[in-house]
């Protein structure tokens, strides 16, 4: 079914500058929006409900649009140039906004693997470096990413944009230190810490070939005294030079591609 938006006092309109603008109308209408033609592929794929596609033709062409058409069943509405630049967030996305159903999973949801590898990113404040953190995971296929203490919401376009749609592809959940933890044990996963403290040893001295969990902080304080008194070992990432850390993102793909180096990097 099409329609036709011309007016940008339209009320999808307003919705959909709502959502791109304002985290507390995303959380209470469990919608959210997504840009461009890949990303709304990857959901698509990621079984994201979408109940609305926006469209702009004189950006897209038809024969584009109708390959992501063909993958689903909902609205679509043709919109003008100047509308798709109003309720767009991005410069650049090829003129096909979707309008999506937000995911909730719990813990006890997680399909994991005989020897999982998982990432947790304790209460990551920076949309960009959460949507690296997702783009690495997808990148070496971890299990799951966990995390803990959330402050940042899931759905922020800046995280879609900047994980360039691996918010879709990851298995991601959201839960306190206490129920990750709780989590990590039941299912005997082994807990490593990144940590700038004197008891870290090199992560290169560890066997990651076991059920393994990488655990990393925020770059401006690092993990909470929660994760260093409970995580199994603290690991470090021997600085050679003036500084000593590297970013976030940059930090867990060296160890996560170690680990996956260890286990000959099969699935």
């Amino acid at each position: 079914m099409y329609k036709t938006i011309s007016s940008s006092q339209n009320s999808l309109v307003k919705k959909i500058l709502l959502l791109q603008t304002k985290s507390k109308a995303r959380k209470t209408q469990g919608e959210f929006v997504i840009e461009g033609c890949r990303e709304i592929d990857l959901a698509i794929q990621g079984g994201y409900h979408i109940s609305q596609l926006l469209w702009c033709e004189e950006l897209l062409p038809e024969k584009e649009f109708k390959k992501i058409e063909a993958k689903i069943k909902c609205v679509v509405v043709t919109v003008t140039k100047d509308i798709y630049e109003k309720i767009s967030h991005r410069k650049s996305t090829e003129g096909l906004i979707a309008l999506a159903a937000g995911k909730e999973p719990f813990l006890s949801d997680i399909i994991l693997s005989k020897n999982p590898l998982i990432l947790v990113a304790e209460a990551p404040e920076k949309p960009g470096n959460l949507g690296a953190l997702l783009r690495t995971a997808d990148a070496a296929n971890v299990d799951a990413v966990l995390i803990a203490n959330p402050i940042t919401d899931l759905y922020n376009p800046n995280i879609i944009r900047s994980s360039v749609g691996c918010i879709f592809t990851n298995q991601i959940v959201l839960g306190s230190n206490q129920e990750i933890l709780s989590f990590l044990k039941t299912n005997r996963i082994r807990s490593y810490a990144a940590a700038l403290t004197d008891e870290s040893k090199p992560y290169f001295s560890f066997d990651f070939q076991l059920p393994t969990a990488i655990i990393v902080g925020t770059e401006d304080k690092g993990l909470s005294d929660f994760w260093l008194q409970n995580a199994d070992e603290k690991i470090i990432i021997p600085m050679q030079g003036m500084i000593d850390s590297l970013n976030v993102s940059v930090s867990a793909a060296i160890l996560i591609f170690e680990a996956k180096r260890q286990r000959n990097f099969s699935l």
